[in-house]
């Protein structure tokens, strides 16, 4: 399967990494959420070419998972926020930086902690069922075609 040929597919997972699949999309992703908005901000944290975080928030922004704002008019220069579906993406990365805090934090612990607002307390964050609300881990789960599977 060819890269272009991801959002085509009959599978959420291929179409979401056709948008999200990329290293630096997804460190882009984690700035957003860390409360990075500007071009500049964005290149010196990451360290890449201004062409690769150009093409990134280009594609963020034509799937809808940002949106430009202007905050400057001479030269024009834009934010980058996210937008509720970027927001969405939230759940996506928490479950990675748990899974990497897991697996890689080392004995000094995770790089960052996250609080939750309402309670105060540090978390880590678990997948529910949304009927139930039981935690649902990989061997309680059974996939079966939906309906927007092809035959």
């Amino acid at each position: 399967m060819k890269w272009d040929e991801l959002p085509k597919e009959a599978c959420s997972v291929a179409r979401t990494v056709a948008v999200i699949g990329d290293r630096w999309t997804l460190m882009i992703l984690r700035d957003c959420f860390l409360g990075v908005r500007r071009f500049e901000a964005f290149q010196e944290r990451l360290g890449i070419s201004r062409t690769i975080i150009a093409d990134r928030l280009k594609l963020l922004t034509d799937e809808g998972v940002l949106r430009r704002e202007a905050y400057q008019e001479r030269p024009v220069r834009y934010e980058y926020r996210l937008t509720p579906k970027g927001l969405e993406l939230h759940p996506v990365l928490m479950a990675i930086v748990g899974w990497g805090d897991r697996h890689y934090a080392g004995e000094a612990g995770p790089p960052v902690l996250n609080r939750h607002k309402a309670c105060g307390c540090d978390f880590h964050a678990v997948m529910t069922c949304s009927e139930c609300g039981e935690a649902v881990g990989p061997r309680d789960v059974q996939s079966r075609p939906g309906p927007g599977a092809r035959n």
